[in-house]
């Protein structure tokens, strides 16, 4: 359902090129979360950047329910599901104005939208809130909204970067508990995120990218065999492992 080939993403600089995503190859497959780990600046968000269309490959492609980013973005976007914290609501549109007008930005009829909306609204818990402005709701209760918004079109791929970042403890249990049912709806699910313990009790396999590149992956289990510890001790030694050749 989704696949990576040698994607590659440089960013031109005044001195030196940035190089930000260096020939990353990974799949996912339906009904499997992949767990993409790494340090803030470790090429992550870029990578689900280039995977969602939103940013252009330098070389490399990827395919997304066996559509090419590349040749046919347009395609590869109506199959799936973006979600990041970096992405605003509109302020003075309530909680189900919001999820509705993405409903029919993918050319949803009114009625599959209602229906859609009434779903996902008493799976999230969003009820109590469904009539509220989105600039007088919490942190965890915007993000159930753009949650929504992201599923209102019941997409095949679900990209979630650092889904619950400053979320509390019940929040982000909701949360991840949606996801575990996108998996089990047979969805193929991208999970970014730098909480070991979170990565290592729902993903099916982790990929660690450090400074552009896949350093290792695995099932969690696999991981930590690898290396030893826990999944943060792993993720530490893979990372720390990682030395710049000398020039020749």
């Amino acid at each position: 359902m989704i696949e990576a080939r040698s994607l590659s993403k440089v960013f031109p600089d005044r001195t030196k090129p940035v190089v930000a995503v260096d020939s990353v190859s990974f799949t996912c497959a339906p009904g499997e979360i992949y767990g993409l780990l790494g340090a803030n600046g470790a090429g992550k968000t870029t990578t689900l950047r280039l995977l969602a269309t939103m940013l252009r490959p330098t070389s490399g492609t990827a395919t997304i329910g066996g559509y090419d980013v590349t040749l046919e973005p347009e395609q590869a976007r109506r199959r799936l599901g973006f979600l990041s914290t970096a992405t605003a609501l509109y302020a003075r549109l309530s909680a189900f104005e919001m999820v509705q007008y993405f409903g029919r930005l993918h050319g949803l009829e009114d009625g599959a939208i209602r229906a859609r909306v009434d779903e996902l609204f008493v799976r999230l818990d969003m009820n109590e809130f469904r009539d509220r402005r989105c600039e007088k709701l919490s942190t965890g209760q915007k993000q159930k909204v753009s949650i929504a918004r992201t599923l209102i079109h019941d997409p095949p791929v679900m990209i979630f970067d650092e889904p619950t970042n400053g979320l509390d403890v019940m929040s982000a249990r909701t949360i991840v508990g949606f996801v575990r049912e996108c998996r089990a709806a047979g969805k193929a699910v991208i999970y970014s995120t730098h909480i070991m313990s979170e990565a290592d009790k729902l993903c099916d396999r982790i990929g660690i990218i450090h400074a552009g590149r896949l350093l290792a992956e695995g099932s969690p289990g696999e991981i930590k065999s690898a290396h030893g510890g826990d999944l943060e001790d792993a993720f530490v030694a893979v990372v720390v492992s990682v030395r710049v050749q000398p020039s020749a």
